[in-house]
C-alpha cells in the first residue's frame, strides 16, 4: 500500500480572500455598532437594517475578490431589494446605506497585514 504524502503549506487564496472578506464585513459592523457613534447608531438601526447588513455580510463572504467597485456593488444589488419594501422609509434606506459604503477605508485597514517594523541597522 501506498501512502500519500500530504503537505500542507498554508492556506489557498481562495482561502484567504474569504477570510479576510469575513473580517472586513465583521469589521464594519463592529465599528458602526461600537465605534465613536455607537450609541447613536445603535439607536438608528432598525430591524431591516440589521437584516440589510447581515446579506451584505454574505455577499461578502461569497465574493471571490473585494475591491471597493466590488464592495459598493454589492451594497447597491442589497439596496435595491430593500428599496422594493414599501415599509422602509427611502431616507432610512438612504442613510444605512450611506453609513455602510463609507466604512470601506476601515475595513481596508482591518484586513490589510500590518507592517512590521524594520529591524535597526546594526552598527
Amino acid at each position: 500500500m501506498e501512502k500519500k504524502k500530504v503537505s500542507k503549506k498554508g492556506l489557498t487564496g481562495g482561502e484567504m480572500v474569504g477570510i479576510g472578506a469575513t473580517v472586513a464585513a465583521l469589521g464594519a459592523a463592529a465599528y458602526v455598532l461600537f465605534g465613536p457613534d455607537g450609541k447613536k447608531n445603535k439607536k438608528a438601526i432598525k430591524g431591516w437594517a440589521i437584516k440589510m447588513k447581515g446579506e451584505i455580510i454574505e455577499k461578502l463572504e461569497e465574493a471571490k475578490e473585494i475591491s471597493e467597485p466590488v464592495y459598493h456593488k454589492i451594497i447597491d444589488q442589497v439596496q435595491a431589494k430593500y428599496a422594493k419594501v414599501k415599509s422602509i422609509d427611502a431616507q432610512d434606506l438612504e442613510n444605512a446605506v450611506k453609513e455602510v459604503k463609507k466604512h470601506w477605508k476601515t475595513m481596508v485597514k482591518d484586513i490589510q497585514p500590518k507592517k512590521k517594523a524594520k529591524a535597526k541597522a546594526k552598527k
